[in-house]
């Protein structure tokens, strides 16, 4: 029962805000997981917790069929827009990344970028990535890595809205150590490397205020706490984000680390 409120809570949470803002800045960690994944034209892939779109569109670009899906019913909204916008047949659906409404070994790829690393039960989610890709083919995830900004800034998040009890930590996805862990039954190899995304923006105070308007959780905190509790989340996001800039001119530059994995199933 807990987890599955906490699963709602997520459907809610992840239908708020101008996503559209903070999916611009992960975009290219989606093409970089699409090109190491090898997706090319013709192939089937499964975008799982697809956000608006990033993976889905690198890899309909690239001339895959592809559907995306997401727990959340605001964000296939979102995404079917973005996608029939730009002018590119992708199905969506909603769906758990824990429960996939798919077939055994149906598709070529299945990848998901900063998406199904929150899954509360990580080895029930992992079995289900690979249980619909075909032997010998792809998984592809990238997560922020443990030792950086935004497990930082999760942790911050934690204390104001603590997790369900026993839900996996996301950036446990950055650690190639626990990655491999997880993979070892599922997966005949296991790439890992660590990739940065670079993010620029007018002054640290401008990035803050952005992920208030942008950042599903942020806005879902923002509705959630009382005025003293959501200014102090506020305060430390901002110092946060201020310790971690390495502009000198009173810009911002943040290099944002990330693992990029990709592991392919054994035959």
């Amino acid at each position: 029962m807990e987890a599955e409120a906490a699963k709602q809570r997520m459907r809610r949470v992840w239908g708020m805000g101008d996503y559209s803002r903070l999916s611009r800045r992960l975009e290219p960690a989606a093409q970089e997981l699409a090109d190491a994944c090898a997706v090319s034209a013709g192939q089937e892939v499964l975008d799982v917790a697809a956000g608006d779109g990033n993976f889905a569109l690198a890899c309909a670009r690239e001339g895959a069929s592809v559907i995306a899906s997401d727990l959340a019913p605001g964000m296939v909204e979102r995404g079917r827009a973005r996608t029939e916008g730009e002018g590119y047949e992708i199905h969506w659906t909603e769906a758990d990344a824990e429960a996939l409404p798919f077939e055994d070994a149906r598709f070529d790829c299945v990848g998901s970028v900063f998406g199904a690393m929150i899954a509360p039960d990580p080895q029930r989610m992992a079995s289900e990535l690979f249980r619909v890709v075909r032997p010998g083919n792809t998984v592809g995830l990238t997560a922020w890595v443990p030792d950086g900004l935004f497990a930082e800034m999760f942790a911050i998040g934690r204390r104001f809205a603590p997790p369900a009890p026993g839900a996996a930590r996301s950036e446990q996805w950055g650690d190639e150590e626990i990655v491999r862990e997880r993979l070892a039954r599922l997966a005949g190899t296991v790439d890992c490397e660590r990739r940065r995304l670079t993010w620029t923006a007018k002054s640290p105070a401008a990035l803050e205020a952005e992920l208030g308007d942008s950042a599903p959780t942020y806005v879902a905190a923002r509705q959630n706490l009382d005025a003293e509790a959501y200014g102090e989340l506020r305060r430390e996001t901002l110092e946060l984000i201020e310790r971690h800039n390495t502009a000198s001119d009173g810009a911002l530059r943040l290099d944002a680390e990330y693992l990029l994995t990709v592991a392919r199933k054994r035959g």
